[in-house]
């Protein structure tokens, strides 16, 4: 009792009632899996390592895990697990930084919103898969056109001279049956992204159970999220593992998989490669977008996020080579099939994943059955991201207004930002949704994400100070972050995130779909999305100098970069060294310079203290908690 043993456990227990915690540390991995790993790893990975140099890409791509991947993705963690808080409360470090937890809010918003529509799109895929016959195979629908050719339509061999760069290119004359079901029955496409024509209905079906099974998920937090994950976050591997056996056993498969893993050497001189290289690990691991931070905060404080860190990022990685043989051993036996290079067949993105993909599918035997599977995996793939997502944007908002009657009301909370999130969808369910996805996607989320990182990596290494942080980590972990990453997060990682933004600036091209181009107000709504989360900023930072104290901007600029008093951990049992609860200055100036073992502490106490004797020290430090 005298400890202050007691107290502290009723404290850390009411706490832990409070806010919530997951029920054990695989549920936090699982969940930081499942939100980096997505639909990029699957859609965007392979296609970017075979326009690369095919294995010479692997080289650039793991040295910026090292070099900027793995670093962010401690640093996130530790941030958050430290203070547990989410994106916002985490930012009483440097109270005038703040903007960038805003920030990461309207990312994250952007993205919540057009990612459930492509698990919408999944669903409906997945549920039109469910018959004889894939609707997408022949050409005899009433929406085909006379351009229409199939790779199963009459006899082939007369056919291929026509058939040959079907899946890609539209410019040319014929087109595959799934582009067609894709463009003119899924979609119902326009004609420009002004025209909005009706909403489709079935998608809009689709996009309502997409966000009431991420609402079910998420309806009792992390406590409910951390049980279904133990499915969203595996399943997918044993899907991918099915589907890899099964391509690898294809004729032409080894062509494929050579096309994707053949290095050019060449390649690696160019600057590009390495551009795309940082960027796709910067955007796969999902820094910046607050969900990482949101994830750790709800961890135990002594959890080793460190182990976790290196673990998830690399799980990550060696699930976007993965796909890569699972994508281009079935193009490649659809390229063989075809008789035409794989290049002719091989997409990204949406093109991959609902158009080229599905229709080398119907080439196999019992194609419903692989259709299904691919689809089921892409939404859960999409579901682990987007749970995240959904959890960043409430925690934030709990965490902010922070009384017992919002923590109370949490998934009531949940319910609201869930029903928003589907109304600001539908416009993206109209026959010009895919246009708006996709500027969505390249502008929303895409220069802005690498800003905020470059801000956050400055304000806690320079602002905040780098030894304070380090010590910070050593009191949580037990020991400091190891000198390599001390070296990162001070001088390499920056420069990187720099590189990236520079390169981005550099390799900037206006957006266009197949042969569709924006036109300029499209992209000036683009850009303005971009400027929405990074000008949250500079204004949040104008506003907290302002209502700063200090009779100069000096004084004032300081104390609003100050850390503030209630920053650091968030139980009182772990509030030990410079975070002890101290009453005279004495006490204050002597905790400062504290060693950071508790039990240390509690004995040197005993000694500065006034009353003498164990039995007295450990009154004080009981009535001091």
């Amino acid at each position: 009792l005298q400890n202050g043993a007691v107290p502290g456990e009723q404290g850390k227990q009411e706490k832990s009632v409070k806010r919530g915690n997951w029920g054990n540390q695989i549920e936090f991995v699982l969940t930081s899996v499942g939100y980096a790993v997505g639909l990029g790893n699957v859609w965007r990975f392979p296609y970017l390592c075979y326009r690369n140099g095919g294995g010479a890409f692997m080289f650039p791509y793991f040295i910026m895990l090292v070099f900027c991947g793995i670093p962010l993705f401690f640093m996130e963690l530790s941030f958050g697990q430290f203070a547990s808080q989410g994106c916002l409360g985490v930012w009483r470090v440097s109270p005038m930084f703040k903007g960038v937890g805003y920030g990461m809010m309207v990312v994250s918003t952007y993205i919540g919103i057009y990612y459930n529509v492509v698990i919408c799109i999944a669903f409906y895929y997945f549920f039109v898969s469910m018959t004889r016959v894939l609707p997408w195979t022949y050409c005899s629908n009433p929406w085909n056109t006379p351009d229409c050719v199939g790779v199963l339509d009459g006899n082939l061999s007369s056919r291929v001279a026509l058939n040959i760069t079907q899946l890609l290119n539209t410019t040319q004359k014929r087109t595959s049956p799934s582009e067609e079901y894709w463009r003119r029955y899924v979609l119902n496409l326009s004609d420009d992204i002004g025209n909005l024509g009706e909403v489709r209905l079935p998608l809009l079906g689709c996009l309502g159970v997409s966000w009431v099974v991420v609402f079910l998920c998420l309806i009792k937090g992390v406590k409910s999220s951390g049980k279904v994950v133990y499915f969203t976050a595996t399943f997918p591997y044993v899907v991918l593992t099915i589907l890899f056996v099964r391509g690898i056993t294809l004729e032409g498969a080894v062509t494929g998989i050579m096309y994707y893993l053949t290095p050019q050497w060449d390649k690696i001189l160019n600057a590009k490669v390495w551009g795309d290289a940082a960027s796709q690990i910067f955007y796969s691991l999902g820094c910046a977008w607050g969900g990482l931070i949101t994830m750790a905060s709800y961890n135990k404080f002594n959890n080793n996020c460190y182990r976790d860190s290196i673990i998830i990022s690399i799980t990550n990685c060696a699930t976007s080579v993965y796909a890569g043989f699972v994508i281009f051993s079935i193009l490649g036996f659809m390229a063989n099939h075809l008789g035409v290079d794989v290049s002719k067949v091989a997409d990204h993105g949406p093109g991959l994943a609902f158009v080229a993909y599905p229709e080398a599918l119907t080439l196999l035997p019992i194609s419903p059955l692989w259709s299904i599977l691919f689809f089921f995996m892409l939404i859960l793939l999409g579901l682990g991201t987007q749970f995240c997502l959904l959890e960043t944007l409430v925690t934030a908002i709990v965490d902010e207004v922070g009384n017992e009657w919002i923590i109370r009301k949490k998934t009531f909370v949940t319910l609201g930002v869930a029903v928003a999130g589907f109304l600001l969808g539908v416009p993206l369910t109209t026959q010009a949704g895919i246009y708006w996805l996709l500027l969505m996607d390249n502008y929303a989320a895409s220069f802005s994400l690498v800003v905020i990182s470059c801000i956050m990596c400055v304000a806690i290494m320079y602002i905040y100070g780098h030894r304070n942080y380090f010590k910070d980590i050593e009191m949580m972990l037990g020991f400091p972050p190891p000198l390599f990453f001390q070296i990162c997060w001070r001088f390499i990682s920056p420069a990187i995130i720099f590189f990236i933004l520079v390169f981005t600036v550099i390799q900037y091209r206006p957006i266009s779909y197949n042969d569709y181009v924006y036109p300029t107000w499209a992209i000036s709504i683009g850009f303005l999305m971009a400027l929405s989360s990074v000008i949250c900023i500079p204004i949040y930072a104008i506003y907290k100098v302002c209502r700063s104290e200090g009779d100069t901007l000096l004084e004032r600029l300081k104390n609003a970069t100050k850390a503030s008093k209630d920053w650091g951990p968030a139980l009182p049992e772990h509030r030990s060294g410079r975070y002890a609860p101290a009453f005279s200055p004495s006490t204050e100036s002597h905790l400062e310079v504290q060693p950071l073992q508790p039990e240390k502490g509690q004995s040197e106490g005993a000694a500065a203290s006034p009353v003498q004797g164990s039995n007295g020290s450990a009154h004080s430090q009981d009535s001091r908690l």
